[in-house]
């Protein structure tokens, strides 16, 4: 695949954490033009983008509805709210338009099963349909779920014999800024709570997508993929500045989906979360993403990732942004391969390898 001559049109969704990273990322890339920002906020519309991102004004104004997006006629929407919106989604793509989004979104599985449409169809099935009659491609990403199981799958090119592949985030996530989702998830619920595995189950579901889609490369035909859980009382009040969390509610949870065939773990990835290491039980977070694979040879691979050389690490919200970075970072990288392929719902399975490629310094 030639890389296009001119710019990408990229007409972006939502300014929240990784929204105003990724619009700071495309200003510095020759590859990609910015020419739209989508709010849901109604006092952010009329408003300079550079502003909402935290930058020097940019000349370009924040719109609010749909058919702002499909009258500027980009060649990609880029979405990065913290939730789908799968109205905007089938009215983009029926107009033509690629949309790559990391928002909740690897495979379809989770949001047929956890946020069922009206009508019984997969969601898949339906942003299928809209997408291959605008001829248009639908592609979801983001670093994890997303990049860290591609990483599991390249793993794998020098293993033999596979026996299992298992992904893990092993992250603090008390500089993820987000009391929305953090909410959502039930962080500071009591650990007794008993709707705490379903909202953990309800918002983590994508991540069995996860599995779904590396088991799909590794053509395995998985019997299902189980949820497990482990949760962490905080052992004394904490109090994050941002976020509290009482004594005995959830400061930490080490969640599994795990694909099984005829009752045996084959495909895996995990989540492992603290918010404070003052928790019962207690996980060594090891600040990276792993690979596993048990097989003819073995394999223990780390994925970690540190600062640009410069970065004042005493500033939360510079130290923050690493991980908004790393979050849109795979969406942008794709656009090209993304725009490139076939219409329809695809997973990182389908795409070329350099659609997973960083871009060089100019």
């Amino acid at each position: 695949m030639n890389q296009p001559s001119a710019p990408l049109r990229v007409f972006q969704v939502a300014t929240g954490n990784v929204g105003s990273e990724m619009i700071k990322r495309i200003g510095r890339r020759s590859d990609l033009e910015l020419v739209g920002v989508h709010c849901y906020t109604p006092d952010k519309v009329g408003r300079d983008v550079g502003e909402l991102a935290g930058l020097a004004p940019v000349g370009l104004r924040a719109t609010g509805t749909v058919a702002e997006i499909v009258a500027a006629r980009p060649d990609v929407v880029t979405f990065h709210g913290v939730f789908p919106d799968e109205d905007l989604y089938l009215e983009v793509l029926a107009a033509g338009i690629n949309i790559v989004t990391t928002a909740d979104w690897i495979t379809g599985h989770h949001r047929t099963a956890n946020h069922p449409h009206p009508s019984g169809r997969s969601w898949t099935a339906i942003i299928d349909e809209a997408a291959k009659a605008g001829g248009a491609t639908f592609y979801g990403t983001g670093m994890n779920p997303g990049l860290n199981q591609v990483l599991g799958l390249v793993a794998s090119a020098d293993v033999a014999e596979i026996e299992n592949v298992t992904t893990i985030e092993s992250v603090d996530v008390s500089c993820h800024h987000s009391a929305d989702t953090w909410r959502q998830v039930g962080y500071g619920r009591p650990v007794d709570d008993p709707a705490l595995p379903g909202m953990l189950r309800r918002y983590t579901g994508v991540f069995a997508d996860a599995v779904w889609m590396m088991a799909d490369a590794f053509d395995l035909d998985l019997d299902e993929v189980a949820f497990e859980y482990e949760l962490g009382a905080c052992t004394k009040d904490v109090d994050l500045g941002w976020y509290q969390l009482p004594a005995g509610s959830l400061g930490g949870s080490y969640v599994k989906y795990v694909g099984t065939v005829a009752g045996v773990p084959r495909v895996e990835t995990h989540i492992e979360w603290q918010m404070t290491p003052h928790t019962l039980p207690k996980w060594d977070v090891k600040g990276c993403y792993i690979t596993q694979i048990t097989g003819d040879p073995q394999i223990y691979s780390k994925h970690m990732i540190f600062p640009a050389p410069g970065t004042d690490l005493s500033n939360v919200d510079d130290f923050a942004s690493i991980g908004m970075t790393v979050t849109g970072l795979p969406a942008l990288n794709a656009i090209a391969s993304v725009v490139a392929a076939a219409p329809g719902v695809i997973t990182s399975a389908d795409l070329p390898l350099r659609a997973f490629a960083g871009r060089f310094k100019a």
